[in-house]
């Protein structure tokens, strides 16, 4: 496993990790890696703990010693070294002095006299990005400056793929927005480096691969696009959702969403394929290092038996991985988990069956949560505390299942609770599902739990706590959600976790707020319009864990492709409701004529909504993924 920091939920996001990853960066670090493996022995002076994510991201080199200034440190091991006293650095006869951080002027004059006689003096400043690539020019590691995120991108003659989203920066203060990328082919090597002006307004943003392909003349690629936002405010994360539609007459059209642009150690919710289904995970591999053969891994979940990848997968380089053949009489509705070891960004896997293809992500397992037992004594006036919400798509054309997944090294079980609800938020039933083990295969076909004649319009279903039987609970709940055409045509597969919503008292961090601290009461979704030959929807879901608002104030704004508002639509959702958005039939032809290639926001003041996003076509074909906001 790589030894560096990335994401926790206490801290957010490593901004040194970002530093010494950015692909310039590492061009620039391997630079740096070669004259100090030639130099000879280095010392290195580590005030911050940079130094394992250093070692980890540039290693090889001849390393005479860890040294540090605080007293308190002295002793400790960082990548395999106990850290000496910076006093003693003149005894290491090492060649060259490297200070592991940035902007580092300043502390080079005032520690040069304790550097052994000769010793060339080098710090992290070597591998700085370029000056006119930083939103924040005098604060290097500020968070801002490494706005980043990786794209499953793809254009052949079956797929191809469209990034969409908003300059949401500009709503924060930023003047002028630009998105600097670079396209990395299968085999991990540099196709093209181009930029994007994001402009100073809120506008659309929109990269298609086929834009891309015919400006650059490029042949068939599947690999995926490093995106770097220059000049933001307010957010240090690429938020995007990403089409993948057919170009080949196949009817494939799906949908993923990702705001999530750190490697983790293990990520889980990859199913197993049914009969006649072939699953293969995208592994994209997020650094400059090859992974070496065997580092990843997949498991069956529970199973505790990881069978490694063969092969080593080259830097930035993407494979295919058919999960059948190192699990190949493993089923639906079993799932597995890849331990990745903090190699890749979330990875994508796509679901081939009858000639259609379908695209999902798998999510985030967590290392640094264990079971909390304040879950089960959660105060009333929290009420029935973490939910998961999901939808019902109109049943009569849709069948819609669910699939627990458990998504934290820790949980051993899951005691949970399935209550349906109708779209007026009336109650229609409780179905439980008792203590689920870890290597569970338990999903759940609304079917099975509805009355043929129930709900047709559809609803949603939500995942609850229900520790009538035992169990462990760290709020980490989380699902994959399956809906099926009922002719067999096409399908969709989403997954998310569970919060507590819409009370007005917290409970460690929840309700969660995206925006200003908790509870999180309000609700600012982004929608892309599509267009009248595949039009967006969305399944807007009030969840409550306890009572509140009895319907919700919410406003569907239109906007052009610039930013500009068009029109406005309201509606009111029930407390523990839900509605089907259709934006071609909310707003006249009128409006959507001047909103061509813009988008919709979903603003509520009053409430948290929850939201699943997604493209129909003309053909039937459709895709589904949650939203996302800003």
């Amino acid at each position: 496993m790589l030894d560096i920091e990335t994401f926790d939920n206490a801290r957010g996001g490593n901004v040194v990790y970002k530093a010494l990853a950015h692909p310039l960066a590492a061009e620039k670090l391997a630079v740096l890696a070669a004259r100090l493996r030639a130099a000879g022995p280095v010392a290195i002076y580590d005030p911050d703990g940079i130094a394992p994510a250093l070692l980890a991201l540039a290693p090889g080199f001849d390393v005479a010693g860890i040294y540090v200034h605080d007293t308190l440190a002295v002793g400790q091991v960082r990548a395999g070294y106990s850290c000496a006293a910076l006093s003693d650095v003149a005894a290491s006869k090492a060649a060259i002095v490297l200070v592991a951080m940035f902007d580092a002027a300043s502390v080079i004059a005032r520690i040069a006299r304790f550097t052994p006689p000769g010793a060339v003096m080098l710090s992290l400043d070597e591998v700085k990005l370029p000056a006119d690539m930083l939103s924040n020019g005098k604060q290097y590691l500020d968070k801002l400056n490494f706005a980043t995120n990786f794209v499953f991108f793809r254009d052949d003659d079956h797929l191809a793929t469209r990034l969409v989203t908003a300059n949401y920066w500009a709503g924060y203060g930023a003047k002028q927005v630009r998105l600097w990328a670079r396209l990395f082919g299968g085999q991990g090597d540099i196709i093209q480096d181009f930029e994007i002006d994001a402009g100073q307004s809120v506008a659309s943003i929109v990269i298609d691969s086929r834009d891309i392909r015919r400006r650059f003349n490029l042949a068939p690629f599947t690999g995926q696009l490093f995106i770097h936002a220059i000049g933001v405010a307010g957010h240090d994360v690429v938020k995007y959702a990403l089409d993948t539609y057919a170009v080949d007459g196949s009817g494939s059209l799906s949908c993923t969403h990702d705001a999530n642009a750190w490697p983790a150690e293990r990520f889980a919710g990859l199913p197993a394929p049914r009969p006649g289904e072939q699953v293969i995970l995208w592994l994209q591999n997020s650094h400059a290092l090859p992974m070496q053969a065997g580092t990843v891994t997949l498991d069956r979940m529970g199973a505790e038996a990881p069978v490694a990848i063969e092969g080593e997968i080259a830097a930035f380089a993407t494979r295919a991985i058919d999960v059948a053949e190192y699990f190949p009489h493993l089923s639906w509705p079993a799932q597995l988990e890849l331990r990745a070891g903090r190699h890749v960004v979330r990875p994508r896997y796509e679901v081939r069956q009858a000639g259609r293809s379908r695209i999902a992500h798998i999510n985030v397992e967590r290392a640094d949560l264990r079971p909390d037992p304040g879950i089960k004594s959660l105060a009333p006036s929290l009420g029935r505390g973490f939910l998961l919400p999901f939808p019902i798509l109109p049943r009569a054309a849709f069948r819609s299942v669910a699939l627990p997944t458990p998504m934290a090294h820790s949980q051993m079980d899951m005691p949970l609770r399935l209550d349906i609800f109708a779209p007026d938020g009336r109650p229609m039933t409780q179905h439980y599902l008792g203590v689920l083990p870890r290597d569970h295969d338990c999903a759940v076909d609304m079917d099975e739990v509805l009355s043929d004649a129930a709900l047709p319009e559809g609803g949603h279903g939500e995942l609850v706590y229900d520790f009538r039987a035992g169990g462990a609970a760290d709020g980490w709940l989380h699902g994959l959600f399956r809906y099926e055409a009922r002719d067999g045509s096409h399908a969709a597969e989403t997954s998310f976790g569970g919060h507590i919503f819409n009370t007005i008292m917290t409970w460690k961090g929840e309700p969660q707020s995206y925006n200003g601290p908790p509870p999180g009461l309000t609700t600012r979704l982004y929608l892309d319009l599509g267009d009248p030959a595949c039009e967006s929807f969305c399944a807007l879901i009030y969840p409550a864990s306890a009572d509140w608002l009895a319907y919700s104030q919410t406003v569907l704004l239109l906007h052009d492709r610039l930013g500009s508002v068009v029109a406005e639509h309201q509606i009111a959702i029930a407390c523990s409701g839900s509605a089907m958005v259709y934006p071609h039939a909310l707003f006249s032809a009128e409006a959507l004529a001047q909103a061509v290639g813009g988008y919709v926001i979903i603003r509520d003041a009053t409430c948290r909504l929850f939201g699943y996003h997604g493209k129909r076509d003309r053909q039937g074909g459709f895709s589904f993924d949650h939203m996302f906001g800003f």
